[in-house]
């Protein structure tokens, strides 16, 4: 239910009726005919551009379509007032019932109040988090984790056949550099006396995993060549990462449906196929890129190499794709990849990326182009940096990784919940600063608090109905008169919870999960305030001593913001609390 959408219909039908009685012309196009929250609250409640965007193609003074279209409106009672503003806008207000309404479809809906049928059953593949497996999530990590997560959820609440996924970076030389660092961990293991060269891994994440070789091949591989045991430690060194990865995710609450390994690529044709089906299409040709714009490395020389026509598909240039010396460049690899998950059919694909790869963007989005024939979009989210800050100072290095903190530092100073919320506060490609003070604040300025807040009081109501012997189980709280809901308080609140399914559209449409969490915060405040005003007028209380038939109407109201709270905070994978001590 978007009781925006409905009352769109109507304004939709009123147009055609107008159309019918020769009011306006045969032939207009409605598409960008809009019904919206107007930008100041005191205007209305609803407001629709109808008359400004027909009264050119319709040859009409844009007041005189508002007019005439208000005139339709105000005959349908579920619309109080229709009033026209400037040169043309229609403001609406709906009256008291059709907010009470509301109340009664989110608790005849529950969870399902607000899932959307945008996606319409299509699949779609979410890639996120994809670290290099050479050691354990950092903070940068833990956004696009939870940025990611969150995205999925929110496709899936609206209606997309999802598929979370993580593609393993493990073909490249940093697993080489990887397995070079575990095995100075073994020979540590065996009481030898290491160190680490620049270029290797020296965190002490890594000093299990050389006692655990050890522990697998006892002094096998003491005093051997690197042809002996690379690529054997290699394997041993990524599996003992992936399984630490999976670990600090689990800890975050995100669970993959696939993981999927670049190293799988190799060796078996699948980047020579993507890269014949780039060919068959004749973006494949032997060339010499121009040199870089502005300074000309040192080191640069012209030389043939083999290209993907980029340009054809809105880069800025042509990749290469192939090295004059017959290796693969890092880009064959990913467009084999995507090439992949073109081939299992999926209707859209969606990669999560941190803020350094934003040069991947176009070559990326032209590989999917051309590979699917210009029929399966590509987005690709950028997540900025995060600063860390504690106690007015900015929060210092993970020892245990040796360069950076880590997801499971932050999840263990705060929880997963408090962690994923406030990664979600900011939109994704703008800088995060997540101070460990602040997010446990007990404070309006704290909307992880404030949103949970909201979630418990909501809870503790419903306890103390129970408590005063007035039912309040959902079975009778369906069947509650609503019809004293009508405080300007009281109405803010549910004018707010309508909002709900149109605001999942949006941000389903946008693949933007941060306006849930904003959605929240605007819920809660509204949430706050009639529970504040009920200090000063004791109507506005939620129970009312001695009616219990008024208790339940206003407990039903509390119970529907409860409903869509959970339902938001689902989204974001945060857990609703109950109880707050």
């Amino acid at each position: 239910m978007n009781l925006f959408t409905e009352i769109r219909d109507t304004v939709i039908e009123s147009l055609n009726r107008m159309t019918a009685a020769g009011d306006l012309p045969e032939g207009l196009d409605l598409a960008n005919v809009a019904v919206e929250p107007p930008r100041d609250a005191a205007h209305g409640d609803m407001a629709t551009n109808a008359a400004m965007v027909l009264a050119k193609p319709a040859g009409k003074k844009p007041r005189d379509i508002a007019d005439a279209l208000a005139g339709h409106l105000r005959a349908d009672d579920r619309i109080a007032s229709a009033e026209v503003a400037g040169p043309g806008f229609l403001n609406l207000r709906l009256s008291d019932g059709v907010w009470q309404g509301v109340v009664a479809r989110v608790l005849a809906e529950g969870a399902d109040f607000g899932r959307a049928g945008l996606g319409q059953g299509r699949r779609v593949n979410v890639e996120y988090v994809s670290a290099n497996p050479t050691g354990p999530l950092h903070v940068g990590h833990t956004r696009g984790a939870v940025f990611g997560d969150a995205l999925a959820s929110l496709l899936d609440y609206a209606g997309w056949e999802v598929t979370r996924e993580y593609y393993i970076n493990d073909g490249g030389a940093q697993v080489d550099v990887l397995a070079r660092s575990v095995y100075l961990r073994y020979l540590e293991a065996h009481g030898r006396e290491v160190e680490f060269p620049d270029g290797t891994y020296p965190g002490a994440y890594l000093k299990d995993v050389g006692a655990a070789l050890k522990a697998a091949v006892g002094d096998a591989y003491l005093d051997q060549p690197e042809e002996v045991w690379l690529e054997k430690v290699r394997d041993f060194a990524t599996d003992a990462m992936m399984e630490l990865i999976r670990d600090d995710l689990a800890a975050l609450g995100v669970m993959m449906d696939r993981f999927f390994s670049e190293k799988s690529l190799y060796g078996t044709d699948r980047i020579e196929a993507a890269i014949d089906a780039l060919r068959a299409r004749g973006l494949i040709y032997k060339g010499v890129l121009e040199p870089p714009k502005g300074k000309k490395p040192e080191d640069w020389e012209p030389r043939e190499q083999t290209l993907f026509k980029s340009t054809e598909h809105g880069d800025d240039v042509d990749r290469p794709i192939m090295k004059s010396d017959g290796s693969w460049t890092y880009f064959a690899p990913d467009i084999a990849y995507h090439y992949d998950k073109v081939e299992r059919g999926y209707d859209l694909l969606i990669d999560v990326f941190g803020a350094d790869h934003g040069g991947y963007v176009k070559r990326m989005k032209a590989a999917v182009s051309a590979l699917s024939d210009g029929k399966v979009p590509l987005d690709i989210k950028l997540t900025q940096l995060v600063k860390l800050w504690k106690n007015g100072e900015p929060f210092k290095m993970s020892k245990r990784a040796g360069t950076f903190v880590t997801l499971r530092d932050v999840v263990d100073q705060v929880g997963p919940g408090v962690t994923r919320f406030h990664m979600l506060t900011r939109k994704n490609d703008a800088p995060l600063d997540f101070d460990f003070a602040r997010v446990l604040e007990q404070s309006k300025d704290n909307p992880v608090f404030y949103v949970q807040y909201a979630n418990a009081r909501a809870h503790s109501v419903l306890r103390k109905a129970g408590e005063a012997q007035i039912a309040a189980d959902d079975a009778t709280l369906r069947a509650a008169d609503l019809g004293g809901l009508t405080h300007e308080a009281e109405l803010a609140v549910m004018k707010k919870l309508a909002e709900w399914p149109r605001l999942v559209e949006i941000a389903a449409r946008t693949n933007e999960p941060h306006r849930i969490a904003f959605y929240l915060y605007e819920l809660a405040s509204e949430f706050h305030a009639l529970w504040n005003r009920g200090n000063d007028d004791a109507a506005l209380r939620f129970l009312q001593e001695g009616d219990p038939a008024t208790s339940q109407g206003k407990m039903a109201l509390v119970r529907a913001v409860a409903v869509v709270i959970s339902a938001g905070l689902g989204i974001l994978g945060v857990e609703p609390a109950e109880e707050m001590r």
